[in-house]
């Protein structure tokens, strides 16, 4: 598969908006996304400007994007720096500076192909350079029923820490906290 990994500019907004409505048109989005379809089709432009801004500018977020040849977008995803002492998206308090993998997607005639390693690797160099604050480890969260994410993280490196959290639209399901340690 012909593409390249890259960050994303602050221009790239309507594509950003773009390829987080297809993964929430994915069959297991209920599954990877906390937002939902309606949720994100109904935000203003001045939200998609900002998000695209804020992760181009990489000083607490960073998006990155594998592009084909054709310009096209073909995955995502997305890094958030959070601090030691600030609450995190489920509510915990992390001790050491991390980062925060999110809205990971791979569109399906891609998957399989290595883009998603890819991804990663963008996401994992970033974490890993950053100087202020210092990453000493690098996590996500997966839905108990999404064994292919787990596996796919897995491959990377990612491994259970044993923490979990309730589904905020389901309580009965649990998100699982996978990490990557500092070597």
């Amino acid at each position: 598969m012909n593409h390249i990994v890259r960050a994303v500019r602050g221009e790239d907004w309507t594509k950003v908006r773009a390829i987080r409505l297809a993964a929430l048109r994915d069959p297991v989005a209920h599954l990877a996304f906390l937002e939902t379809y309606e949720q994100a089709v109904a935000r203003p432009d001045e939200f998609w400007q900002e998000r695209a801004a804020g992760a181009a500018e990489g000083k607490s977020a960073r998006q990155f994007v594998a592009e084909a040849a054709d310009g096209s977008w073909i995955g995502t995803v997305s890094v958030l720096v959070e601090r030691p002492g600030v609450e995190g998206i489920f509510g915990e308090v992390p001790e050491v500076a991390q980062t925060h993998v999110v809205g990971v997607f791979v569109e399906q005639a891609a998957r399989g192909t290595g883009v998603a390693e890819e991804l990663f690797r963008a996401a994992l160099e970033w974490s890993w350079s950053l100087s202020e604050p210092r990453i000493e480890r690098v996590r996500l969260f997966v839905h108990e029923d999404n064994a292919r994410a787990e596996a796919m993280y897995g491959k990377v490196g990612f491994k259970r820490t044993g923490v979990s959290v309730p589904v905020p639209a389901d309580p009965s399901k649990r998100e699982n906290e996978l990490a990557l340690l500092r070597s």
